[in-house]
């Protein structure tokens, strides 16, 4: 079976989710910069999910670069995760309207966190079915920072019915760990 088609199927899905997601993005009636205020915080809920599914997007590329089988089990894998990332558009929007109040900014860590956990267990599944010495398996290695990364939404999620502000940070500081270029694959591949 070719990835090609997997691929495809991905960025296609992933770029339906950013679509919806700028969609929400609603047109202000004026021409003051004041008719802006009350967008900010659908906009800033956007931006951040937007730099999610980039990270996303980058790294299941440099992931499915470096397999060399797709299994059903693997197809299914990347549907698990094509899953929680198609619900971001929703837990955005939600959380923007609502100003990152608790339950909104709760649910959208818990939709981050599944989205983490799906990764893995792609990366694992596709570890599995391909060779145990294949450059996906030595790249990843103990993948310390999807591990935190995962542990960091398990402490935002609670933490945001007492400051939902503590709870952006963290999902925020995630990205930012993630912004940094994740060059493991790609020196293995080279």
């Amino acid at each position: 079976m070719h990835k090609t088609r997997l691929e495809a199927f991905s960025d296609g899905v992933l770029a339906i989710i950013i679509t919806i997601m700028v969609l929400e993005l609603k047109v202000p009636h004026g021409e003051s910069l004041d008719t802006l205020k009350p967008l900010l915080p659908v906009f800033f809920s956007y931006v951040l999910s937007f730099i999610y599914v980039g990270i996303y997007w980058n790294n299941h590329h440099h992931m499915l670069h470096a397999m060399h089988k797709v299994s059903g089990g693997v197809l299914w894998a990347n549907l698990h995760l094509l899953f929680w990332l198609s619900l971001l558009p929703f837990v955005t929007g939600w959380m923007g309207e609502n100003h990152f109040s608790a339950l909104p900014s709760a649910i959208y860590g818990g939709v981050l966190l599944m989205a983490g956990a799906a990764y893995w267990i792609l990366a694992q599944t596709i570890i599995a079915t391909d060779e145990k010495d294949a450059p996906l398996a030595k790249a990843i290695g103990r993948d310390l920072k999807g591990k935190l990364s995962i542990v960091i939404y398990a402490i935002a999620i609670p933490l945001a019915f007492h400051s939902q502000w503590m709870a952006q940070a963290l999902y925020v500081l995630v990205a930012l760990v993630w912004l940094v270029p994740d060059r493991r694959i790609e020196r293995i591949l080279n």
